[in-house]
């Protein structure tokens, strides 16, 4: 088997590697304390391998049709936050989890949604742009939704957020893209290894948030869980649901409905060890588990409907 070949199945097996991670996380939480410091550089190095698979092409559906992109990211900066927060509240959840609700919901949306988007047979160049501006639109996005939500809750440092998610989203996809086009030939013949280690790198932070939350998490109810399949729920369905309404053809709805139910909850879990709690954190560790493993299996759902003609 090719070496691309070999990362690409890697990439796909993403929810059978967060869950092993987790496992790992509960049952050995001493093979990730060491690794804790360096969550922040790890997650650069993630969003600069994604920046090094992105093209000008990618960015051409912004340019063409702006509007179908600036009604996905109002789409999902729509639902999810305030999502979030209501289904936090409805349920009573002590403080900790409440922000990290919202900060699950604030978030961009997955690398990974790229991913699922082509298993499941959608419109990728969409998703491609979807995920590219919620993302550049994040540093200002997330802090002010977290801030919203959270700040009668918690103390928000909005200012701080902002300059985190530039140093750590930011600047590193962009150090990619333009890594990218220096060297393109070089970069092509490793185009899949960034996706691989960007699971990878997922997979890791989750098993991290379950270590350092081992205690915690025998503790807690099954109210978290779900509140998190709630709030999945939300954005599969309300984008799925939206794009109807917008008379998006089947593909952009299915498109819509991966971007809006997938968060960067790798980048919700490391802002918040950073800027609040390692129990606000395992929302977005659960969160980034739970989703990845319901898109998949809806990736597969609707390949299979696409093939057999069923829709």
């Amino acid at each position: 088997m090719k070496s691309g070949r070999l990362f690409d199945l890697f990439t796909r097996l993403m929810p059978f590697w967060v869950v092993l991670a987790g496992i790992a996380g509960f049952y050995r939480p001493d093979l990730y304390y060491p690794l804790r410091p360096y969550t922040t550089w790890l997650f650069s190095l993630t969003m600069l391998g994604i920046g090094a698979v992105l093209d000008f092409e990618d960015f051409r559906p912004v340019v063409k049709k702006p509007h179908l992109v600036l009604l996905g990211t109002v789409t999902q900066f729509g639902i999810m936050p305030l999502a979030g927060y209501l289904i936090g509240k409805a349920l009573n959840l002590p403080a900790p989890l409440l922000i990290g609700m919202v900060m699950a919901g604030s978030v961009p949306g997955a690398m990974a949604s790229n991913v699922i988007s082509y298993l499941a047979k959608a419109d990728v160049a969409y998703s491609i742009a979807l995920t590219s501006t919620s993302t550049l639109l994040s540093p200002l996005l997330t802090p002010a939704f977290v801030y919203l939500f959270a700040h009668q809750v918690v103390e928000v440092k909005f200012w701080a957020m902002v300059v985190s998610i530039i140093e750590m989203v930011i600047l590193p996809l962009a150090a990619g893209f333009f890594i990218k086009n220096l060297f393109k030939n070089a970069v092509t013949k490793i185009r899949a290894f960034f996706p691989a280690f960007s699971t990878l790198f997922i997979a890791f932070i989750c098993g991290l948030v379950i270590a350092l939350n081992r205690d915690y998490v025998l503790k807690i109810s099954l109210v978290i869980f779900f509140a998190i399949f709630l709030h999945n729920l939300a954005g599969l369905f309300g984008g799925y649901g939206m794009g109807g309404i917008y008379g998006f053809d089947r593909r952009r709805r299915r498109t819509l409905a991966i971007e809006v139910g997938m968060q960067n909850a790798g980048m919700g879990a490391v802002l918040a060890l950073k800027h609040f709690s390692s129990q606000t954190a395992l929302v977005s560790a659960l969160f980034a588990t739970w989703c990845v493993i319901t898109a998949s299996i809806l990736a597969e759902v609707w390949a299979k409907k696409q093939v057999s003609g069923e829709e």
